[in-house]
């Protein structure tokens, strides 16, 4: 199941968008301003965003922005605001649809349908993961090293999920608590980098040598390919 995340500060749009994707089985969540959005993107995993511009507390083009430095999620731009220079804005800074209001519900959801469709086929669905030695089965959660299988924890799974899915981009112990502990605060202020080390020493055939999750000092952490 797609999990949508919808930004629209109009509870009548909102109300016709929930509807229209319950229809559909998506699973969707709902926000009406722009730190909202952020926040929650950043807390929660999505496969689309579907964002209006004209937005309180932070503008769309502001929240899109964020989102396409986060992580290659596929946007949809749905606002009332049709100017060309607009459009060319929102193009520019990565969105994949633009669709003005009043819209039509029927062309909404063939435009989710396809945008959901290019991204899943551009990204071939990337079922398998390749770092060196070390391979990821995104669906059955299986990892390899020199093709035998690493056991491991699922913290561990979903930092090297994190991390593989976003290659060179780092990633601050903050950024990473907030993914993987998304509703409490671990009371350990050293836990992300015990998580490292021990992932570490599952996945790098010289631990104290790492060539794949690498520290970036002062900053976090990042996976590199090699």
């Amino acid at each position: 199941m797609y999990k949508i995340l919808v930004v629209e500060d109009d509870q009548k749009i909102q109300k016709a968008l929930a509807h229209l994707l319950k229809a559909e089985n998506y699973d969707f969540v709902q926000v009406y301003d722009g730190e909202a959005a952020v926040e929650h993107f950043y807390r929660e995993n999505f496969d689309l965003v579907i964002l209006d511009l004209n937005l309180p507390k932070q503008d769309g083009f502001s929240v899109l922005k964020e989102i396409k430095n986060r992580e290659d999620v596929p946007v949809i731009i749905l606002t009332a605001r049709g100017e060309e220079m607009d459009k060319i804005t929102g193009f520019t800074l990565g969105v994949d649809d633009y669709l003005t209001k009043p819209f039509s519900p029927a062309e909404l959801m063939l435009r989710i349908k396809a945008v959901l469709r290019r991204y899943r086929k551009g990204r071939g669905e990337e079922e398998i993961l390749k770092y060196g030695k070390v391979a990821v089965n995104l669906k059955t959660r299986e990892v390899l090293k020199n093709g035998e299988t690493v056991e491991l924890t699922s913290k561990e799974y979903a930092l090297l999920e994190l991390l593989f899915k976003n290659p060179n981009r780092v990633f601050t112990k903050e950024q990473i608590m907030d993914r993987l502990w998304p509703d409490t605060f671990p009371e350990d202020p050293n836990i992300v980098s015990v998580l490292v080390r021990r992932l570490r020493e599952k996945i790098e055939e010289d631990p104290s040598s790492p060539r794949i999750i690498k520290t970036v000092w002062g900053v976090g952490y990042k996976a590199e390919k090699i």
